[in-house]
């Protein structure tokens, strides 16, 4: 029998949590987490593992030509466009087992839900695992998604390197997830990603639930840094031509540059690369990332000029020549009012505390909100802890995101008698 639409209803968080343990056996890492980096042998195995899930839950699979996986559960409209749930299982190389992972198994536990309560709807609903949403191995991050949106080209994504030289479009093919379907062909209803929050707000705040209503802005900009390498013991410091203090020096602009911004911005630089990377050699090339992030457009764009006017002027002074190339981009984003208040309305219902929070980190559903009314829900993480084999959450945790994920996704399927 259907449950009235305001009944108590929950997923069963014990079923939930086990699939995430099972996940976690796949790609473990050397200190209690994962690495199923995209298109290596792991995320193969872990994408074979979703697939049979999907299948015993009745439902059927299919994979585009980035390898994104998309599992349908009928509805009884055939010209109604799906709900989609989505997220990831590609993690970073020393990543947790819920960054991703939370959001695509929850969106099976719905379906499985769905099916112990006998409840149909009028949309379809599609559980999607999105290829390289890492952008760990190849960037940028949220790859497949910016391709499926048509912000990258798949020939584009194809070429995409990772550091041993593979390419994406060669790893796909390698571990067979190459698909069929067109990049970008199924149109949306609407988007629902439910993922950790990868910050200590919620918790602090003794919140369950977090209602995300914005995504910050993100530019990732990657710096060449040329200069003269040179034995460090025998050439005069007035005579170097030293990429490598051009870089620390643009790492103190950086920081500069986003103190100056608070609040709500931040900026640092995470991945570099020395070359020849010896100790007694200064370093006659360096690349590095910039990562700057705000919700403000505004900041956004304003923070970016000033880091690449202040990276010019750095190197002109030392003679190091400089090269930036954007090697990743969105916008900030304001998600649906409609389905954001159907997440809060959900909380509330059931009883779950919670509040209004922005996402500090891209998602997948950065992209789907240029195609569909799309939103995310957060659930705490134990000390803001993420991208980090130590991430952790509860049990309890999991399930109470999943129960608000559930309401949300039913109420916009419409539930048919």
């Amino acid at each position: 029998m259907v449950a009235a639409p305001g009944e108590n209803l929950r997923v069963n968080g014990d079923r939930l949590w086990d699939m995430l343990m099972d996940m976690a056996k796949i790609g473990p890492g050397i200190a209690g987490g994962n690495n199923r980096q995209t298109l290596t042998d792991a995320d193969g195995e872990g994408r074979h593992l979703f697939k049979r899930w999907c299948e015993a839950a009745g439902m059927t699979v299919g994979v585009d030509k980035m390898g994104t996986m998309f599992a349908t559960r009928a509805g009884s409209d055939p010209d109604a466009l799906p709900v989609y749930i989505g997220s990831h299982l590609d993690t970073q190389p020393t990543g947790g087992k819920f960054d991703g992972v939370l959001g695509v198994l929850a969106g099976l536990e719905v379906v499985r839900s769905m099916n112990d309560l006998g409840i149909k709807t009028k949309h379809p609903i599609v559980v999607t695992n999105w290829a390289n949403e890492e952008g760990a191995r190849f960037a940028p991050a949220m790859l497949a998604s910016g391709v499926f949106a048509g912000i990258h080209t798949i020939d584009y994504a194809y070429a995409r390197k990772d550091p041993e030289g593979k390419t994406y479009g060669d790893e796909l093919k390698r571990i067979g997830w190459l698909g069929d379907e067109e990049v970008g062909a199924r149109k949306m209803h609407a988007y629902f990603e439910y993922h950790i929050e990868q910050g200590p707000i919620l918790e602090a705040e003794e919140k369950q639930i977090g209602v995300v209503t914005h995504c910050q802005g993100l530019w990732w900009l990657e710096f060449t840094l040329t200069g003269k390498e040179a034995h460090t013991g025998s050439t005069p410091m007035a005579m170097r031509v030293n990429a490598g203090l051009a870089f620390g020096r643009i790492m103190e602009k950086v920081q500069e540059i986003a103190m100056a911004e608070q609040p709500g911005a931040v900026a640092g630089v995470g991945q570099a690369f020395f070359t020849p990377n010896s100790r007694n050699v200064l370093p006659g090339k360096v690349v590095f990332t910039v990562d700057l992030r705000t919700p403000s457009q505004e900041k956004l764009d304003r923070m970016r000029a000033k880091i690449e006017a202040a990276a010019t002027e750095v190197c002109e002074a030392l003679g190091v020549g400089c090269a930036v190339e954007a090697v990743g981009h969105f916008d900030p984003v304001t998600f649906d009012p409609t389905l954001v208040g159907r997440v809060r309305g959900a909380a509330e219902k059931l009883g779950y505390s919670h509040m209004d929070i922005i996402s500090g980190a891209g998602h997948d559903a950065c992209w789907a909100a240029k195609l569909a009314p799309t939103t995310m829900i957060f659930c705490p993480c134990v000390d803001g802890l993420s991208h980090n084999e130590a991430e952790e959450i509860s049990k309890d945790w999991a399930a109470a995101g999943c129960d608000v994920l559930f309401h949300a996704v039913v109420e916009t399927a419409e539930i048919v008698e």
